[in-house]
This record gives structure tokens, C-alpha cells and sequence, in this order.
């Protein structure tokens, strides 16, 4: 079992900077491909981000590549979120989540363990 607390969210002006946290605890934490998904207000969650177990290997959404980037502390057993260069439709619910599965990372699906999300809003 792993527990997840996300941290970081807030509000930033178009062109802003926000890091978000992502605080894992319980079973091992470096037994999960961790990523990062979103949803927008009266849209479909989507998948933003997503590191391998051993961190050798990261997959970015088309929409936030060269923009967001992520990065873990396996001492600390925290993933995070840099999210540069932020635009108004990067506003959401940004959720962080854990897989066992290691493969198809990008599918919400493929994820065993969700935290509850923080609230990102990119005012223009």
C-alpha cells in the first residue's frame, strides 16, 4: 500500500513557475513508475508526465514537453513537478500516482495508487 500527498498548488500568472510535491509513503516507494496526471474543469483527466522505477526513463505529454519536467528524491521519497512557462489551459487538478505495472505509463489504468490531487490555476 502507498499513500500519496501532493503539495504545491496554487495560483501563477501566465509565464509563471510552480513546483509541485509529491510525498509517497507506505510499501517501498522505489518499487513504482510514479507520473503525473490532470483534469481540467469539464474534462477528461489526462496524462501529463511519468518517470520509470529506476528513473532512467521519463515520458511527457506533447502539451507540457520542454515546459514541465520530473524529478525524484529517492531519500526522501518524493516525486516533483517543475512546471516552467505556465499557460492558462494548464489549469487544473494535478494528481500524482504510483505503478506497479511499469509499462504504458501514460494510461491513467496502468496507476494503483492515486493521491488526491492539488489545485493548479494559471491566471492570464
Amino acid at each position: 500500500q502507498v499513500r500519496l500527498v501532493e503539495s504545491g498548488g496554487g495560483l501563477v500568472q501566465a509565464g509563471g513557475s510552480l513546483r509541485l510535491s509529491c510525498a509517497a509513503s507506505g510499501s517501498t516507494y522505489s518499487r513504482y513508475a510514479m507520473g503525473w496526471f490532470r483534469r481540467a474543469p469539464g474534462k477528461e483527466r489526462e496524462f501529463v508526465v511519468a518517470i520509470s522505477r529506476t528513473g532512467g526513463a521519463k515520458y511527457y505529454a506533447d502539451s507540457v514537453k520542454d515546459r514541465f519536467t520530473i524529478s525524484t528524491d529517492n531519500a526522501k521519497n518524493i516525486v516533483y513537478l517543475q512546471m516552467n512557462s505556465l499557460k492558462p489551459e494548464d489549469t487544473a487538478v494535478y494528481y500524482c500516482s504510483a505503478s506497479t505495472q511499469g509499462s504504458r505509463l501514460s494510461f491513467a489504468a496502468s496507476y494503483n495508487y492515486w493521491g488526491q490531487g492539488t489545485q493548479v490555476t494559471v491566471s492570464s
